[in-house]
């Protein structure tokens, strides 16, 4: 199984090691997650939203109920902007986005008019300082304290989606390929969940000094701005962001959602 490190997705895999001691967690970018489980060598990974999309034609299979999404604002994914939003050319990205950088497009595209070129990757550990880009988006822990630097602008892409569409945003899924037998897996990760959400200030004491956030900055984060359900108004935001992403190119038009071992999606949906 493949997950990210960031604070947003500690609860998720929380005890995992311990609940399913037959499991191998590697940890790597969301994007780097996203090509590795297309290449076969992860059966199970925490990838992009978009990710799934544009893999959807391989088999893959979403483990129902779970996700990182946000209601808005979720503050760990923002676009800084050098000009006014209408005006942005040249956008440089995180370079673990990729779900973002497609809400970034359809949001500046739907809001501002505007289809920006992208025109470098921003590494972890560079300053945003060091590009010349008009607008720089990123994700994750280097987004929770503001790049020292004043901007013209700045937008939560969770909240710029709420006002958009009224719906939460979905970031990540866990998702199967096909063919894999998850067995008891999926009901292990609901328990990691429940056990992580009932353990957030021992999160927030363990990875909150590394980022210079308080335990209550954690907490506030992991509770309020992240959301861990996948129900009906997650699973109607993904299938309306699939559209709005085909539109642009960004990824595969007609995209179903497939779930793994149900035929009950409402059912589970509805378990919120």
């Amino acid at each position: 199984m493949g997950a990210v490190r960031y604070l947003n997705a500690k609860p998720l895999y929380h005890g995992l090691e311990r609940l399913a001691p037959g499991v191998r967690l590697e940890m790597d970018l969301p994007s780097l997650l996203a090509d590795r489980l297309a290449g076969g060598s992860l059966d199970v990974a925490l990838i992009p939203s978009v990710e799934y999309l544009r893999g959807a034609h391989l088999g893959y299979q979403i483990i129902p109920g779970l996700a990182i999404a946000s209601a808005g604002p979720v503050r760990s994914v923002k676009l800084y902007s050098r000009v006014p939003f209408a005006r942005i050319d040249r956008l440089a990205l995180d370079e673990g986005s990729r779900t973002s950088q497609a809400l970034a497009r359809v949001w500046l595209d739907e809001a501002h008019g505007v289809r920006p070129s992208i025109v470098e990757s921003l590494p972890m550990g560079v300053p945003v300082q060091e590009s010349t880009a008009d607008a720089v988006l990123l994700i994750g822990d280097r987004a929770m304290r503001d790049p020292d630097e004043q901007f013209h602008a700045v937008v939560d892409l969770a909240s710029a989606w709420r006002a958009l569409t009224g719906l939460p945003f979905v970031f990540a899924l866990w998702v199967a390929r096909a063919g894999v037998d998850l067995g008891a897996l999926p009901d292990v990760l609901h328990r990691c969940r429940a056990e992580g959400l009932t353990h957030v200030d021992r999160i927030a004491e363990q990875i909150g000094p590394g980022l210079g956030l308080t335990r209550a900055e954690c907490i506030e984060y992991l509770t309020r701005n992240i959301s861990y359900d996948l129900g009906e108004p997650e699973v109607a935001a993904l299938r309306l962001f699939a559209r709005k992403a085909a539109a642009l190119g960004l990824a595969p038009e007609d995209v179903d959602l497939a779930f793994a071992n149900t035929r009950r999606l409402p059912d589970l949906a509805a378990r919120r």
